[in-house]
């Protein structure tokens, strides 16, 4: 906690801030651990399906300025705790209705509403809870606390399904644990005492022309995660034939490699810059969507799985680069009021090109082959380093 407390102001509140992330981060693994196999075994999701039910969890990305327009008047913080509670709705539901698709990806956006609406937050009260000049290394620090939760779900899932076998049932217990645990989470955002203000620019879209660079990378990105997020893990399930305990072994062994590099990478980006770090990260995500597309051209399917695993953890720790866009906003903005604006508007942005590449990138991999989808994101990964290369540093460059 000590370091925390360097990192940190110390009248923020950020310890039951902390205290909640942990408990959200352990209901996401459970959730997360399972949801694939769930869809695919239980649902019988096709990976168009997939792309189908993906359009619909991330609507709600696309629709969170909206959201938050209506919200203006609320804090940060009290915004953080409406999430959660549409998070645990999602969530219940998803452990009661049967297994039918159209119930089934109501509940995922439901889920899905809630955990984008505190997405936002999270980065943005981290900004705003951080001591000056600290912002890329409080971000990191909250990606290593999120890390420990979900490695923790993935480690109860990897328990549970060595004993017993795969079910509907089983499936939908994980489901009712992890509604429990998100209601945990909401009791420990009570007693967040930090208070953002409220300001009218929180009641319009917040679009300013000196982020337009910020918005133009994030729709960039948005492209480029989507692919491995949505189509990634359900690869491995359906390609590969990879099961409930090894997918959560995989996200285990993923989210410990990003707790230890999330730090790193936040430290890189105060002591190197966020510009740097932007253009970078590229250049291993090529070799990443190669090998993750072609893997099972060039080597035995037993080695090209795991040649795939390496690879998603290579770019879950590559995707921690995005937290240099943030930093780069808030150099650029004038008040934390404009950074959790900027920051919110960014992340529908965002959503406006992922919702289309969850359909499209179905349909791809339906009609041409997965290998033609990870050429796609390949290629809008060098899309968004070499924008980022025209960007300038600091607030001047943005007048």
């Amino acid at each position: 906690m000590k370091r925390f407390s360097e990192v940190f102001r110390e009248e923020s509140g950020f310890r039951a801030f902390f205290g909640s992330i942990l408990t959200f981060a352990l209901s996401y693994g459970l959730y997360k651990g399972v949801i694939d196999n769930y869809l695919a075994e239980a649902v019988s999701m096709s990976g168009f399906d997939k792309g189908v039910s993906e359009f619909f969890r991330e609507l709600p990305g696309l629709a969170l300025v909206f959201i938050l327009a209506a919200l203006y008047t609320f804090s940060a913080e009290k915004i953080y705790r409406i999430g959660a509670v549409i998070m645990v709705v999602g969530m219940a539901a998803q452990a009661l209705v049967p297994a039918n698709r159209v119930l089934v990806i109501i509940c995922i956006f439901v889920y899905s509403l809630g955990d984008h609406i505190q997405l936002g937050m999270r980065n943005t009260l981290s900004l705003q809870y951080a001591k000056e000049g600290r912002g890329g290394e409080a971000l990191g620090l909250q990606h290593a606390v999120y890390q420990i939760g979900t490695l923790a779900g993935y480690l109860v899932i990897i328990g549970v399904f060595f004993f017993l076998e795969s079910s509907t049932g089983l499936f939908r217990r994980v489901f009712a644990a992890s509604a429990g645990i998100i209601a945990l989470g909401l009791l420990a955002t009570l007693h967040m005492t930090g208070s953002s203000t409220t300001d009218e620019t929180k009641r319009r879209f917040y679009f300013r022309k000196k982020y337009t660079k910020y918005y133009m990378l994030e729709v960039f990105y948005g492209a480029r995660k989507q692919v491995f997020f949505t189509f990634g893990p359900y690869v491995l399930v359906l390609f590969y034939g990879a099961n409930a305990m090894v997918i959560s072994i995989l996200f285990a062994v993923s989210s410990v490699c990003c707790f230890f590099a999330s730090p790193l990478v936040g430290k890189i980006i105060d002591r190197f810059g966020y510009k740097i770090v932007m253009i970078t990260d590229t250049l291993v995500l090529v070799i990443v969507c190669f090998f993750y597309g072609f893997a099972h051209h060039i080597f035995p399917m037993r080695t090209a799985f795991l040649v795939c695993c390496v690879n998603y953890v290579l770019d879950s720790v590559i995707s921690l680069a995005s937290m240099a866009s943030n930093v780069y906003v808030q150099d650029l903005s004038d008040s934390p009021d404009e950074v959790r604006a900027t920051i919110s508007t960014g992340v529908s942005v965002n959503h406006l090109i992922t919702i289309l590449i969850a359909l499209f990138g179905g349909w791809i991999w339906k009609t041409v082959g997965i290998e033609t989808l990870f050429i796609l994101s390949a290629v809008l990964g060098l899309c968004n380093s070499a924008y980022a290369a025209t960007i300038q540093t600091g607030k001047s460059s943005a007048r």
